[in-house]
């Protein structure tokens, strides 16, 4: 938690977060991740000052608990002194002990937040679903709680200004934004609406402009026409002297036995890998994610 400290920006973990969108689809699939289809309503979450605090509270782990669909999970939360945000104990169940920080006691409106991050940590380890190290798994626990509707409560967390700033979380605001977008580019959804911090929506639109780059990125028809000059050079580079990967490309040219050369490239919805033979148009659906891709390879 950032209280009062400098904020990181931009995209450092990006990777990482890509690669944890793939892991939720590979170890969800795809039907599962489309009952996420609805986000966490911001009605659900509301918490006023004049609310009792632990009642308040309970409601709202209650709530988080329905949409991560964990019926058998029952949350006993708490307030203490500590440098994290939130800290939960991950057992067997079905009850866990989530301790809050002390702040929230007088920042009511964020606890929705640090409960959605640490409530989705229950539902990963039911999951069996984690990255190696403290830090990948965190971020992996940030992707999944923003891809699967809670996670635009965190992202609202974020507020910046000359003298001040908060944030929860291990993404970066944009990094945030970035998956948040992916999300709403994938469900038709519009969570703009409920932001209650404008950094959090400058974020939010940064993220979706980064967002809307994976979708432009050839062989995809989409490709501007840098792009499109650049894949054509790599590819007759390919053709001519043998296959290479596109330098600073996420494409990369592969020989197929005696077969055509093929292409493989990054899904833009689930960024699982697509191969696909260099001729021309070609239409491609991930296996992965069910998408259709028009390309011109």
């Amino acid at each position: 938690m950032a209280n009062g400290g400098p904020v990181e920006h931009g995209y450092p973990h990006l990777e990482t977060v890509r690669a944890a969108v793939t892991a939720l689809y590979r170890r969800l699939s795809y039907d599962t991740i489309q009952t996420f289809a609805t986000s966490v309503a911001p009605v659900d979450v509301a918490f006023c000052d004049t609310d009792d605090l632990h009642l308040g509270t309970q409601r709202v782990a209650r709530e988080l608990v329905r949409h991560y669909r964990l019926p058998d999970a029952r949350m006993i939360v708490g307030f203490r002194e500590m440098e994290h945000a939130a800290h939960i104990e991950l057992a067997a169940g079905p009850e866990y002990f989530v301790e809050l920080n002390d702040r929230f006691r007088t920042h009511r409106r964020d606890i929705g937040a640090a409960l959605a991050h640490e409530i989705m940590h229950v539902y990963l380890h039911r999951l069996d679903l984690s990255f190696p190290g403290t830090r990948d798994n965190e971020i992996l626990t940030d992707t999944a709680t923003t891809y699967l509707g809670a996670g635009w409560l965190l992202l609202d967390a974020f507020r910046e200004d000359a003298v001040t700033s908060q944030k929860l979380g291990y993404l970066t605001p944009e990094e945030f934004g970035y998956v948040l977008a992916k999300r709403a580019l994938l469900f038709g959804e519009d969570p703009s609406t409920w932001f209650t911090s404008a950094q959090a929506y400058e974020a939010y639109t940064r993220g979706m402009a980064q967002a809307r780059r994976d979708e432009q990125q050839p062989p995809l028809t989409a490709a501007g026409w840098a792009g499109r000059r650049r894949y054509a050079r790599d590819r007759r580079h390919a053709q001519d002297r043998g296959p290479a990967v596109g330098s600073g490309t996420a494409y990369a040219f592969t020989p197929d036995g005696r077969g055509p050369l093929r292409v493989s490239f990054p899904c833009p919805t689930c960024h699982q890998r697509i191969r696909v033979p260099v001729r021309g148009r070609v239409r491609a659906r991930c296996a992965l994610c069910r998408t259709v891709l028009e390309c011109d390879t």
